[in-house]
């Protein structure tokens, strides 16, 4: 347990940035790690904030420059090579204890400072907690100082409503707080436990906490009890040497001692994964309705296609023909929500199956090439629904008044990301548009459809113009609606 002489100065600080997000929850600080530079100034090159209270930061400081007025008390502790700790008032008007530690590598020279920054309110709170456990604290935080707990990197975060167990290296329990208190009553422990050998608990505790002795490794364990289900961390933590002497005139050296003792995090996660397989179980629900919903659709589709074939007038047919490919286009939507349970549709895929289709119940004779740009646009169902519609009509105009009279063409289907909006085209080089041509007064069912799914679903704007090279051009352009399942896949 030990911390090499000669160690690498970027591993030491990085390994001071790995130890930094556990050691920011449990002391209840935000931790800056600064890196001196030239001409009296300091670069933040990692920042941790708290997951157990709210942050003093809202915004990003990595990469940030600080100059003497910005942070004073680390050059000062920079200047003298020691410890230099403040009351400072924040930005936000609310006093900040500043801590800052100088890191020191093999040869004893100050590679960086690491700041605790903890408000005055979780301060005074520490302050009554068990004085056992404050100097847990302190020395975990020193620990991180020296690049001691970098394999707590992969520990999950310690949060609010967390439980905190103390044992001193005999294994007794020497502090509990509220939480772990209330949190092991839930097991049937109602007695007091301060000062019981912690394999009194039969939940595995002393195996955890003799582990993290051991290889002087944070260990971190799922387990049930009963109905219950724990996330339990053990972190071994001991005194460092010459803390207020040696460490301004010797490279930190690691522990003399064997582990002092063991903070065990507590956080009961049975409420959290009884939600979470409420959920999948209600995805998967919801993914078979939508399967369901696109068989129907899909049957649905199939009875017109007969009374299509069977129907003799061409007004009949042409209406059949358009319900079904509004049907199926909606079945399409239905079909992706039935395999993706986020909720958003790429509308690139959509419009393969649209063309697709739309090329399967094309005039016989008609040779007209579809094609379609653009990146992959992810926008949640409801306004992909509205979207299919869109596009599907827009490509049956084409089809239907763009080559009446014409046996070859192009079609594309151009899509664009405008960031918070989205852009879609509809090319055809069919008939042109009448010179006398007016959106807003067109007889076509279609385009009324198209008009008025646009404005009052998609509450974007319309266009339907000639232009030279590209034929007549269909544009819709629309605000993206907020995706509440997540980010899009990649």
């Amino acid at each position: 347990m030990s911390v090499t002489p000669d160690i690498d100065p970027a591993k030491r600080l990085q390994d001071v940035a790995l130890g930094m997000p556990i050691t920011a929850d449990m002391s209840r600080s935000d931790l800056l790690l600064l890196q001196p530079l030239r001409q009296h100034q300091v670069k933040v090159v990692a920042q941790a904030r708290p997951r157990s209270i709210s942050s003093l930061y809202t915004e990003n400081l990595v990469n940030q420059v600080l100059s003497t007025h910005e942070a004073p008390l680390a050059l000062e502790a920079l200047r003298r090579r020691r410890p230099r700790q403040s009351q400072v008032e924040f930005v936000s008007g609310a006093p900040v204890v500043q801590d800052v530690r100088p890191i020191f590598d093999g040869a004893g020279r100050v590679i960086g400072l690491l700041s605790f920054e903890t408000s005055l309110i979780q301060l005074e709170r520490h302050r009554h907690r068990h004085r056992s456990f404050r100097r847990a604290i302190e020395w975990m935080k020193q620990m991180c100082v020296q690049g001691e707990l970098a394999a707590a990197d992969g520990l999950s975060p310690f949060q609010e409503m967390d439980g905190v167990l103390l044992v001193d290296s005999q294994l007794r329990i020497i502090y509990l707080s509220g939480i772990a208190n209330n949190l092991y009553r839930r097991l049937g422990y109602v007695e007091d436990l301060r000062n019981r050998p912690l394999n009194y608990l039969h939940t595995g505790d002393d195996v955890l906490a003799i582990t993290a002795m051991q290889t002087g490794r944070p260990v971190e364990v799922e387990s049930r009890f009963g109905e219950h289900e724990w996330i339990r961390k053990a972190i071994a933590v001991w005194p460092s040497p010459g803390r207020l002497g040696l460490l301004q005139r010797l490279a930190p050296i690691g522990p003399a001692v064997e582990a002092s003792g063991v903070i065990i995090a507590l956080h009961d996660a049975t409420d959290e994964r009884r939600k979470k397989a409420e959920l999948e179980v209600k995805s998967t629900m919801i993914q078979e309705v939508h399967h369901r919903v696109k068989n129907n659709l899909q049957n649905i589709a199939a009875v017109l296609r007969m009374q299509y074939r069977r129907a003799h007038q061409a007004e009949t047919q042409l209406a059949l023909k358009e319900a079904i490919a509004r049907i199926l286009s909606v079945a399409v939507i239905h079909e992706f929500l039935s395999l993706d349970e986020s909720q958003s549709i790429n509308i690139r895929d959509v419009c393969q199956r649209i063309v697709s289709q739309t090329r399967q119940v094309m005039v016989p004779g008609k040779q007209v090439e579809f094609g379609i740009d653009g990146p992959a646009i992810y926008l949640p169902s409801q306004q992909a629904t509205a979207t299919a519609l869109v596009i599907n009509e827009l490509v049956q105009n084409a089809l239907e008044h763009g080559y009446e009279h014409r046996e070859h063409g192009q079609i594309r289907v151009v899509l664009t990301d405008l960031g918070d909006g989205a852009k879609l085209e509809v090319c055809d080089d069919g008939e042109p548009l009448a010179p006398d041509f007016d959106l807003s007064n067109t007889t076509s069912l279609g385009l009324q459809i198209v008009r008025s799914l646009v404005q009052a679903d998609l509450r974007g704007e319309i266009s339907l113009e000639n232009q030279a090279g590209r034929g007549v051009v269909a544009t819709i352009v629309f605000p993206k609606a907020i995706i509440n399942m997540g980010a899009a896949p990649k």
